[in-house]
């Protein structure tokens, strides 16, 4: 694909991905940020060349990457004597750290519940939903943990060869 087409294609993915992960819950400028780093070909990034690619100010990238960091989606580095941060993809396998992420969230969810349970009357119905609650968390943790498990094993055979027929 010629580098005109290429930019063009990864700008209408950006603004695609990006409406999605908006629609998600993520604030536009970091939503559009993260899907410019998922899908253009650079390793890393600096404030400058995230403004440029997207067309928007330093200034918009600036809290995006921020933000980004925080949530686990980018790593910030600096290489020693630098005074520029570059930005990348936080992991090469981004989404299973996320989902792992998301693991210690429903430990602590099942943590606070069962102390919920402890203390309410599980003969009322405020005991009983929050019983169900941390029942819910609790299988949604143990099944995670099994996707995460299957999905490394699936992308380690997707990857075996780095066949790029097969990527389609």
């Amino acid at each position: 694909m010629p580098d005109g087409q290429h930019e063009a294609a990864v700008r209408r993915f950006v603004e695609q991905f990006g409406m999605l992960l908006t629609d998600s819950g993520i604030p536009r400028m970091p939503a559009r940020v993260f899907a410019y780093v998922l899908a253009d070909d650079a390793e890393t990034y600096t404030a400058g060349d995230l403004a440029s690619g997207l067309q928007v100010s330093p200034a918009a990238v600036s809290g995006a990457v921020r933000q980004l960091v925080q949530m686990g989606l980018l790593a910030r580095e600096r290489a020693p004597g630098s005074r520029v941060d570059h930005y990348r993809v936080y992991d090469d396998d981004v989404w299973s750290a996320i989902s792992a992420k998301q693991l210690l969230v429903l430990g602590r969810y099942e943590e606070v519940l069962t102390e919920g349970v402890e203390l309410l009357d599980l003969d009322r119905p405020g005991g009983r939903r929050v019983y169900e609650t941390r029942e819910f968390y609790r299988f949604m943790g143990s099944e995670l943990a099994g996707v995460i498990r299957r999905w490394s094993e699936y992308r380690r055979d997707l990857f075996a060869d780095d066949d790029r027929d097969a990527l389609t």
